[in-house]
C-alpha cells in the first residue's frame, strides 16, 4: 500500500463516524438503509461488515440509540437514531471538520 492508499484508508476511518451521524441527524434508519446511503457517497466504501461495528460502539458511547421494530417481509430491523448527546457531539464534530476544512484551504491558497 503507497502512501496515498494508506492516506486515504485513514482520512476515510475519520469522516466515516460523523457521515453515519450526519446521516441520523433527520431521521432514525435501520442497518441496511445506512450501508445504501453511505456507499452512495463518492470515496468511503462502506460495507455491512464495516458500518455494524462503528454503530454498536457508536451506541456503547452513548451517540445512538436503537429500537427494534418487527417487519412483515423477515426478521425485526433494528432502527438507529441521534441521542442527545450524539446531537451534541454531531455539532461538535461538524464545527471543527469545517474549520480544519477552512484552514486546508486557506494554506492551499498560500502554496498555489
Amino acid at each position: 500500500m503507497g502512501a496515498f492508499d494508506n492516506w486515504i484508508v485513514q482520512v476515510r476511518k475519520g469522516v466515516l463516524e460523523l457521515c453515519i451521524l450526519n446521516a441520523l441527524a433527520g431521521r432514525e434508519c435501520y442497518g441496511y438503509d445506512l450501508v445504501r446511503m453511505l456507499s452512495a457517497v463518492p470515496g468511503l466504501d462502506v460495507t455491512e461488515g464495516t458500518l455494524y461495528p462503528l454503530l454498536s460502539r457508536l451506541r456503547v458511547q452513548g451517540l445512538v440509540q436503537t429500537r427494534l421494530e418487527e417487519s412483515p417481509d423477515g426478521p425485526a430491523r433494528k432502527y438507529y437514531a441521534l441521542s442527545a448527546e450524539g446531537r451534541r457531539n454531531l455539532r461538535l464534530m461538524n464545527r471543527y471538520l469545517d474549520q480544519l476544512v477552512s484552514g486546508c484551504n486557506q494554506i492551499r491558497g498560500k502554496e498555489d
